[in-house]
């Protein structure tokens, strides 16, 4: 079996010019604004291995400490053409053309059930994706004639969203997770996906989303896929109606003619 070679890639921050190496960064240490602050800001920068640090920004962030911006620069260089990331491919289907290809494919309404899990309790990710008015211009899900879909809100326990689930059929879960601190996003999504595995339910398309979640992660920790920031409704519904599709076993048009007349299947 031949081995292709990829050509080398090398790429460096840019900053002022090409390939220069530099970069901003920002970190909060636990000691008051001071000169001294300052130079522990710079010191710990250079064993980080940037070079020639200036710090740009001190300021005070609440009783004893400080909020730091430092300009610098890197020797670190990577191949991009190394980089394999496995992404999500879904055709750039319209509202038309996904509602006809739910109707005349698979019969039926979608069901789909989303919620912001745990203790999360901003909505504004699974809004986007499931409220009529949806995002950058572009319809959400409730919008679809042929899609039921169910917002259950904010800080839905998984044990709740599991039970709904069930209760409604769902073809499809989404799971929308913002608030990231101590990495709370990855164990609770990590325990749903144990939960459902141990009440034999996950063959339901299961989906997370949110702003420091990826395709990667999402499989890793077990879902079908992951959706980032800037996600479109449309891009989450053709996924579901292709990932259907591919269960079924039956071929997925990569694009659609125009649909003549209708509303996508009214």
């Amino acid at each position: 079996m031949s081995v292709v070679s990829k050509t080398p890639q090398p790429i460096r921050p840019y900053g002022d010019r090409r390939d220069d190496g530099r970069i901003q960064l920002s970190f909060t240490l636990p000691v008051p604004a001071s000169d001294k602050a300052r130079e522990a800001a710079r010191r710990y920068v250079e064993k980080l291995g940037v070079s020639n640090p200036v710090i740009a920004t001190m300021q005070p962030a609440g009783h004893d400490f400080s909020f730091f911006v430092v300009y610098g620069a890197t020797s670190v260089v990577i191949d991009f053409a190394d980089i394999e990331v496995p992404e999500i491919k879904t055709p750039t289907w319209s509202v038309k053309e996904i509602n006809t290809l739910i109707k005349e494919r698979l019969k039926r309404r979608l069901v789909i059930v989303g919620a912001c899990t745990g203790s999360d309790a901003h909505t504004v990710g699974i809004d986007a994706i499931l409220n009529m008015k949806g995002y950058a211009g572009d319809k959400g899900l409730e919008a679809y004639p042929w899609i039921d879909a169910h917002n259950l809100g904010a800080q839905v326990d998984n044990v709740v969203l599991i039970s709904k689930s069930r209760e409604l059929s769902a073809d499809a879960i989404l799971v929308s997770q913002i608030i990231t601190q101590r990495d709370v996003h990855i164990e609770n999504s990590r325990q749903l996906v144990d939960l459902m595995r141990r009440q034999g339910l996950r063959d339901t398309l299961l989906l997370l989303g949110g702003p420091r979640i990826d395709n990667k992660l999402a499989r890793e920790l077990g879902f079908d896929a992951g959706f980032g920031p800037g996600t479109k409704p449309s891009q989450v519904a053709a996924y579901v109606v292709q990932e259907l599709l591919h269960r079924r076993g039956e071929p997925v048009p990569s694009s659609l003619s125009p649909i003549p007349g209708g509303d996508g299947g009214h």
